[in-house]
């Protein structure tokens, strides 16, 4: 029997919503509790990682958000991504060191879920020398950007499905210059039940990170403050 992990599925959940959701489920997991795995969907909504460049946002504050997207600044690794309908989000929030392990290992097990995921639905992806994600040739599939504090993991990774990819013509993602973005709809020329692809995701995350999946409904978001 794997380690029991607690699944939740909140739907469309705002960026900000998730992040107080993920430091709730973090401190608990620091109090002794079970480790989390959330799957989820954003509203339009470009992230800022802690070591992300202004200039690779390309349009205005005001100009996003005329375009109907938020901008948010987060403690993620990582530069600039979008997130939105159509992405599928993953959060785990577990403690690495209880595991014996750390930031690459885990970052690599978090790929390798991505990888494994794509294969059952027939896309050949894989990683890229040097630049954290997932990528289908020369194309970013999947983009990631963790943190790490006092051994607890927040964020995650997001899963283009059916993701518009226009929304990544207004960043540089991730601050590479020469990368495309792609999704498995534009690859395969399908529509997928998120539904579907969240299962997927759950299963390949179980089998690699040795866990046991149950499901509960989201707690109630309520303000954790901020560095605890």
């Amino acid at each position: 029997m794997g380690t029991r992990f607690t699944l939740y599925r909140p739907g469309t959940l705002d960026y900000h919503d998730a992040c107080t959701m993920q430091r709730r489920l973090a401190e608990d997991v620091r109090n002794g509790a079970g480790p989390a795995l959330i799957l989820l969907e954003h509203p339009p909504t470009y992230t800022l990682g802690a070591r992300g460049k202004r200039e690779h946002l390309l349009l205005s504050l005001d100009a996003f958000a005329s375009r109907g997207a938020a901008v948010v600044e987060t403690d993620r690794g990582g530069d600039v991504t979008f997130h939105g309908p159509g992405q599928l989000v993953a959060y785990p929030i577990m403690d690495l060191r209880a595991r014996g392990q750390g930031p690459v290992w885990y970052v690599r097990r978090l790929e390798q879920t991505i990888i494994d995921t794509l294969v059952g639905f027939g896309i050949d992806a894989g990683r890229r020398q040097g630049a954290p994600g997932v990528w289908v040739g020369g194309e970013k599939i999947a983009a990631i950007g963790v943190r790490v504090s006092r051994g607890v993991t927040t964020h995650g990774f997001a899963l283009n499905v059916n993701t518009d990819l226009s929304y990544f013509e207004h960043i540089i993602p991730c601050g590479i210059r020469d990368a495309a973005v792609t999704s498995m709809q534009r690859l395969t020329g399908v529509r997928y039940e998120m539904r579907e692809v969240e299962g997927a995701v759950a299963a390949s995350f179980a089998r690699l990170f040795g866990a046991e999946i149950e499901e509960e409904a989201a707690p109630i978001v309520a303000e954790v403050p901020v560095g605890r």
